[in-house]
């Protein structure tokens, strides 16, 4: 199994899961043009993708599913909460498949298992993908770690974890004070300690990759990001890749074990 990332912050998320013969685009937060070019930079073409899985409604994560699914003729599997609040795009979406957070589906070579978050969407659902000898565990977009999350990620592969932003550069910011709640609270965005609290939760015995997922541009770094998640892992921060708003990040193998 392997894994990469189109781009991963509040201008656009798209994170690729390949197992196999199948490939599962989750999130598509680019316009089509975009979203093509960011495909081939990974080498893929649109025809390429068996699925697009979503997380939530907000426009960084489903702005771009409709109008890609439709010109690719691509199935968008989602929850029945994230499908009534999308929108405009709902009636654009052609090839729908409603999930429930807490049932497992498969796609192709694929295994999904989907969890319910605490974030201010309708019905935000993250993942674990699996292959049946690995596990990569998705956590973004959410406000406040809980007992559930902690049980589903113990024990991945391999990690991709929001570290939105540092509470200080936040606090400090030029954002009005009720954004700064919003990001800060309970169903907003985790903070570079809330993230590092969590990994020190988690049995992280298994793990391959961890990568510091949706940084604010104006309110982390990405060495403020790998140094908290390297002091709860124990490692040097080195080891704790970044994705990029811009350039997301390559493809990473998890090897079976």
């Amino acid at each position: 199994m392997r894994f990469a990332s189109l781009g991963s912050g509040s201008q656009g998320n798209g994170l690729i899961v390949e197992a196999g013969s199948t490939r599962v685009l989750l999130d598509c937060g680019f316009s089509l043009n975009e979203t093509v070019f960011r495909l081939g930079r990974c080498g893929l073409m649109p025809d390429d993708l068996d699925a697009i899985v979503v997380t939530h409604e907000h426009d960084d994560h489903i702005g771009g599913v409709a109008r890609f699914a439709a010109r690719y003729e691509i199935p968008v599997y989602l929850t029945h909460g994230t499908l009534t609040a999308a929108g405009a795009a709902r009636g654009q979406l052609q090839d729908v498949a409603v999930i429930d957070s807490h049932t497992v589906l498969a796609i192709g070579d694929l295994e999904l298992q989907p969890y319910p978050v605490p974030h201010d969407a309708r019905e935000p659902a993250q993942f674990v993908f699996g292959d049946g000898a690995a596990r990569l565990g998705v956590l973004t977009d959410v406000g406040t770690p809980t007992a559930h999350i902690r049980s589903v990620l113990s024990g991945v592969d391999a990690l991709v974890l929001e570290c939105n932003h540092d509470a200080q550069l936040l606090a400090n910011s030029a954002y009005p004070p009720w954004l700064k709640r919003r990001i800060g609270g309970r169903l907003g965005h985790l903070d570079n300690a809330s993230a590092a609290s969590l990994v020190a939760d988690l049995d992280c015995s298994r793990l391959q990759h961890v990568v510091a997922a949706h940084l604010s541009q104006q309110n982390n770094t990405p060495a403020l990001a790998r140094e908290a998640l390297a002091n709860a892992l124990k490692c040097t921060p080195d080891w704790i890749r970044t994705a990029t708003q811009d350039d997301g990040f390559g493809w990473l193998d998890i090897e079976p074990r």
